[in-house]
């Protein structure tokens, strides 16, 4: 998911499963790979936020708020 002008970068707490959490860790750091040193060069939080990102625009977030009350 790409920035563009219409979006604004928040931060947020949210609440999401461990398993969740470990899956994403788990799929981050095996797309990343190792480096020369063994070591995963991949920010596991950045690639939550862009999940959530990705998901929220997959699933129509706008409309969703806007039909919330």
């Amino acid at each position: 998911m790409t920035d563009n002008k219409d979006t604004i970068l928040i931060n947020a707490n949210i609440k999401i499963s461990i398993t969740a959490l470990q899956t994403i860790v788990a799929n981050a750091k095996k797309a990343a790979g190792k480096n020369e040193k063994g070591h995963y060069q991949v920010d596991t939080a950045d690639k939550v936020s862009e999940m959530i990102s990705r998901f929220l625009v997959d699933n129509d977030f706008e409309s969703y708020v806007r039909n919330e009350m």
